[in-house]
């Protein structure tokens, strides 16, 4: 065959050797608005150098191999005893390893540690999403585990700690430790309180041992878990050791690993314990749910920010390729409507990504304030306003999650499927080919709207806090408010949520769509506020103001779409 067939033209390059950090101007200027000036330098060279690791060749290999190299489950040794170890690639390892490293587990008592964890957490789930579960988990177990205090001055300096260590020993043995979670059960799933594990208490005060199923286990390799199971006075919260202090393994049988249509290179498992499980109460009896939304609302901004994480990781794709590849004469990217397309998208992301870190701004309020049990909503306090947007008001932060976590958890991780969908056909064929990388992205897209409470859970979620929690309302109010008068589309969605919000008729039934207009008008508040006016003009034209159609790429074409674009472009 003729060399010249070989000649490779028009395609191009690679999207590596780039900081991922500051490469993503919206995330860069959300670091920079959320953090106190004296943060700011650390917290930037601590990103930009995970952000270039992130961008390596090197780290993207390591996404590669461990998704195609899935954990096993071994369930005995050589010599048949029952030994419960799940096997993952060294590649693996290495993501975690890199990840730990860069505090993403450290968040609670750190000054400006929510924001700071948050930016690595959207910045590292770009090269491999799969890892980014146990380092969720762990990172959101903390307060959980500050409902015990004993429990918590063992547990939380292992899970703050910078340290990863894959063996499994007794805790205190170990310089770092990864926690996980197993709530749901084959007959319940998200309806926890029907869970029928039975927890027995032991003559020691505090402790108990387990029998039950567990239909999903999150991180089954994890030195720890938090377990809903029943009690003598109810439903309660349990950590569940895999070692225990002796050195012995705990009885933790795991069944079998879940064949899962993306997170491919994590390992999610069926559990059984056989009623000589040992495990240590957290919290009261019968108030299990109440300890242990701590560590759910955490987890659910995190599925936010992972969603953020995979939209502008294929928005970027999108725009680069558009900016090599040539068609009909010219630059796709300089195709109106192609960069009428990537504009679109480049919007959802940045409103993702605005909206995720001004939760974690919050958190960061909160957890300065010391307080830490906001997701439970029933500590009675009101919030009170202490500036125009209320983030000098831990309070007015506290109520303000209440709401805006389910919100931004429904949305957001609903918006990220269609965007890698369409972000891949931006690519053509090529984005449909696995080297790509774009395919792992699509296969991810769906997880995150689905763990942690589907759409259905959080939509009913926000209809029982503003059933039950009108300071949360009031502070969602505040935030939306802070925006008024800059942009009549806003100002007159936001008039129209108002009246939605006065007549509560019927209001289970159109819970999904009530909850999509709270968070349409609240990313629209927060980017005409701190978005460039090109982004929250065309935001506020598509999203709030009807000009846009139903698919991407469908804005209006007065609008000044070449700024848009070229500020989703990623620097090589």
């Amino acid at each position: 065959m003729a060399a010249s067939t070989h000649t490779v033209t028009n395609q191009a390059p690679p999207l590596v050797g780039y900081d991922v950090f500051t490469s993503d101007r919206a995330l860069a200027e959300a670091v920079e608005r959320h953090l106190a000036p004296d943060l700011l330098a650390e917290a930037r060279d601590e990103l930009s150098l995970l952000g270039r690791a992130t961008g390596s060749a090197q780290v993207r290999e390591w996404g590669e191999q461990a998704n195609e190299h899935p954990p096993r489950l071994r369930t005995h040794d050589r010599y048949g005893r029952r030994i419960d170890e799940v096997v993952f690639h060294p590649a693996w390892h290495r993501l975690l390893g890199k990840s730990v490293s860069a505090g993403l587990t450290h968040a609670w008592g750190r000054p400006g540690g929510h924001v700071r964890r948050a930016a690595g957490f959207l910045v590292a789930s770009q090269a491999e999403a799969g890892h980014g579960c146990p380092v969720s988990m762990t990172h959101a177990a903390v307060p959980a585990l500050r409902a015990e205090p004993e429990l918590a001055a063992v547990w939380e300096p292992a899970a703050l700690s910078h340290v990863y260590e894959r063996e499994l020993r007794p805790v205190a043995e170990k310089p770092g430790a990864l926690l996980g979670m197993a709530m749901t059960e084959k007959q319940g799933g998200s309806d926890v309180r029907a869970n029928t594990t039975e927890a027995r208490p032991l003559a020691a005060d505090g402790e108990y041992v387990l029998t039950g199923h567990k239909w999903f286990c999150s991180a089954p390799m994890s030195d720890a878990f938090l377990v809903l199971a029943q009690a003598p006075a109810g439903l309660t919260c349990f950590l569940v050791p895999r070692v225990l202090a002796d050195g012995s393994r705990n009885a933790f049988a795991i069944q079998r690993l879940k064949d899962k249509l993306g997170n491919r290179s994590n390992a999610s498992a069926e559990v059984e314990f056989d009623g000589t499980t040992w495990a240590r109460r957290v919290g009261e009896e019968g108030r299990g749910i109440r300890t242990i939304m701590g560590m759910v609302a955490a987890t659910r901004l995190d599925c936010v920010l992972g969603s953020a994480a995979l939209m502008r990781q294929a928005v970027a794709q999108a725009v680069h390729h558009a900016s090599y590849r040539s068609a009909f004469g010219g630059l796709l990217v300089e195709k109106p409507l192609m960069r009428n397309v990537l504009a679109d998208l480049a919007l959802e992301s940045e409103a993702a990504t605005v909206l995720g870190m001004r939760l974690a701004a919050a958190y960061d309020a909160v957890d300065a304030d010391g307080g830490s049990d906001h997701a439970a909503g029933t500590d009675g306090r009101s919030a009170h306003s202490a500036g125009t947007d209320g983030r000098s008001d831990p309070e007015q932060e506290r109520a303000l999650l209440r709401i805006t976590v389910p919100v931004a958890k429904y949305w957001v991780t609903k918006r990220c499927t269609p965007v890698v969908a369409e972000a891949l056909e931006c690519l053509g064929g090529n984005g449909y080919v696995e080297e790509s990388g774009m395919p792992r992205l699509l296969r991810e897209s769906p997880l995150n709207s689905v763990w942690e409470g589907s759409g259905n859970v959080q939509a009913l979620d926000v209809v029982r806090v503003l059933r039950t929690e009108p300071a949360a309302l009031d502070a969602l109010l505040r935030e939306v408010g802070a925006a008024r008068g800059a942009d009549h589309r806003l100002d007159r969605a936001i008039r129209g949520l108002l009246a939605e919000l006065a007549d509560l008729e019927g209001i289970e039934a159109r819970a999904r769509r009530l909850t999509e207009r709270l968070a349409l008008v609240l990313q629209g508040a927060l980017l005409v506020r701190w978005a460039p006016p090109e982004v929250a003009d065309a935001f506020c034209a598509a999203r709030l103001g009807g000009d846009g159609g139903a698919a991407f790429g469908t804005l209006p074409h007065t609008l000044d779409l070449r700024v848009v674009v070229e500020r989703a472009r990623a620097v090589v």
